[in-house]
Parts: C-alpha cells; sequence; structure tokens
C-alpha cells in the first residue's frame, strides 16, 4: 500500500485538511480520508508511517460496530464500491482509508478519560495533585489504575496549536451543563465497553480521547475512536505500576523526538527509517490484537 501525505482528488471539494484527515464534501454526506500523515506535540512530522491511514480506518470501524448500541456514530460506510462514482474513481488511493460519514456540527471539546494516570496527567498530578481541576488521592505512582475512569476534558484548537486541558466546569460554559454531562457520560461509556473488549485480548486501554458532534438534534460519536493516534495502549502481562509503560501507539514516537534537540514547533524532525518501521509495526500489531 502506498504512502499518502495528502490529497488532492479531482472531482471532490476539499473543506478541510486536519493533522491527519482530508475532508471533502459530497453534499449530503462528508468524506473523511485519514492519510498516513502522523503528528506529535500538535506537529505535523515531514515522514508519513506506511499501513497508518488503513490501521486507523479499520480499528474505527470496528470500535464504531462494537459501541453503536451506547452512541450512534457518523459511520455510513467504509466500502469504496458503496459510495459515488466520483469517489470511486480515486479507489487505488482511498480504498481502505476512507470513510462516508454523516454531516455533524461537532462539539468544540476533546473528550478524554482516563483509566490511568499517564502522561500528562502523571504530569499534571506531580505538580498539582489534580488533573483538569480534579482532586486526587495522595500517593498514587506512574501508570496506577483510578479506581474509577475519570473525565479529563480538554478544548479543541486549530491546527498548529496546542489542545488545553479544562475543568469540566469550563467545559459547561463552553457548550452547557446538559450536554457537557451526557457528554461525559457517554465517553465513560465507550471507555468502559471498550476496556472490557481489550483487556479479554490482553491489551489495557490506559486513556483515549474520543469527539462528538450534533446530527439532527443528536449527539453522535465522530472522527476517529480508539486508535493509537488517540488511545494509550498498553500489555496487560508487562503492565506494572510506579513506571511508564511499553506504548503501542503514538507514545513510541514522542519518546523518541523527546530524546532530539527540538523545540517541539514546526517543521518537525526527518524521522530515521528505522523509527517509521518500529511506528508502522505497532500500529498494525495492535490492530490485529484488537480487531482478530
Amino acid at each position: 500500500m502506498q504512502v499518502i501525505l495528502n490529497t488532492n482528488l479531482e472531482g471532490l471539494k476539499l473543506i478541510g485538511r486536519g493533522k491527519v484527515r482530508d475532508i471533502y464534501d459530497l453534499g449530503e454526506y462528508l468524506l473523511i480520508v485519514t492519510t498516513d500523515r502522523i503528528s506529535a506535540f500538535d506537529v505535523i512530522m515531514p515522514n508519513g508511517i506506511p499501513m497508518k491511514g488503513y490501521v486507523l480506518t479499520q480499528l474505527s470501524k470496528f470500535w464504531f460496530e462494537q459501541t453503536k448500541d451506547i452512541v450512534e456514530n457518523h459511520l455510513i460506510t467504509t466500502d469504496i464500491d458503496q459510495m459515488p462514482e466520483e469517489v470511486r474513481k480515486h479507489k487505488d488511493i482511498l480504498k481502505d482509508r476512507t470513510m462516508m460519514v454523516k454531516k455533524a456540527k461537532p462539539y468544540p471539546i476533546e473528550c478524554v478519560v482516563r483509566g490511568y494516570i499517564s502522561g500528562s496527567g502523571w504530569k499534571d498530578y506531580k505538580a498539582t495533585g489534580t488533573i483538569c481541576g480534579i482532586k486526587l488521592r495522595e500517593g498514587m505512582v506512574e501508570s496506577e489504575k483510578f479506581d474509577e475512569p475519570i473525565f479529563t476534558p480538554a478544548t479543541k484548537e486549530e491546527l498548529g496549536k496546542h489542545d488545553e486541558n479544562i475543568s469540566f466546569e469550563r467545559m459547561c460554559e463552553i457548550v452547557g451543563k446538559e450536554i457537557a454531562e451526557k457528554l461525559k457520560e457517554l465517553t465513560i461509556k465507550v471507555y468502559k465497553r471498550a476496556s472490557e473488549i481489550a483487556e479479554k485480548k490482553g491489551i489495557i486501554i490506559a486513556d483515549t480521547k474520543m469527539e462528538f458532534g450534533n446530527y439532527n438534534g443528536k449527539i453522535i460519536l465522530i472522527d476517529e475512536v480508539l486508535t493509537p493516534d488517540s488511545s494509550r495502549f498498553w500489555f496487560k502481562k508487562l503492565y506494572q505500576p510506579g513506571k511508564p509503560q511499553e506504548s503501542m501507539d503514538k507514545q513510541f514516537l514522542r519518546n523518541y523526538l523527546e530524546t532530539l534537540d527540538w523545540n517541539k514547533t514546526a517543521p518537525g524532525p526527518d524521522l530515521p527509517p528505522h523509527i517509521i518501521e518500529q511506528t508502522s509495526k505497532r500500529y498494525l500489531e495492535i490492530m490485529e490484537i484488537l480487531t482478530k
């Protein structure tokens, strides 16, 4: 499968380009093309990761199916042959990396749920004893499991800006208390369902972020869900609280970038072949474990 960094598809109207996805307007629907771009620290790297767009699309499709009884989602089909003719003529580029979806109005919130204390949550806890305004018990160690998953929202910022962790109270101010409470409830429910499925396959989902939108007056799950771009995956058999865990996700790339003399602003550094290869391998492996 060829590495796709950008798409400019003749006969289709490009309306948005995110860190990873190119979005086209199909009139009643949207076409979301998942490229092989990878970002870290909100900077898009110059190199693509082979098979990444395929992995993210297949995993999202899997999890949308597993959670559709909890919350409706935006996915209509990932089958190119069921899409309009103007899409099918680009089959060589789009096959296995493309979703045709409902047009929803996104809520401007990253809905983050944490089952374990890690990453930015661990840094915040060490500094303040809290995460997103939530006071946590003293004496927690890195990678420790919470008694119950916690909801830690963030703002959804434009490309090139860092998403900012916010309190639930601030989220209520942005989207309204009723919507905020419903988004929190749905996020935790989806996370718990996915965690049960993953643990049976030997995988811990330490944390994940989701996005929701309004579609015909209903809240639906949109974008991607429970992929290595949006989640932290650990091997259950290797899990040891008190230290960082081996990750089957984008954390592998972040760890490499932390060793460089780079100020975490664009442009991103060129990635060496072994980092590209290992990142691709990890993405494929977690997909195969979770969807088998």
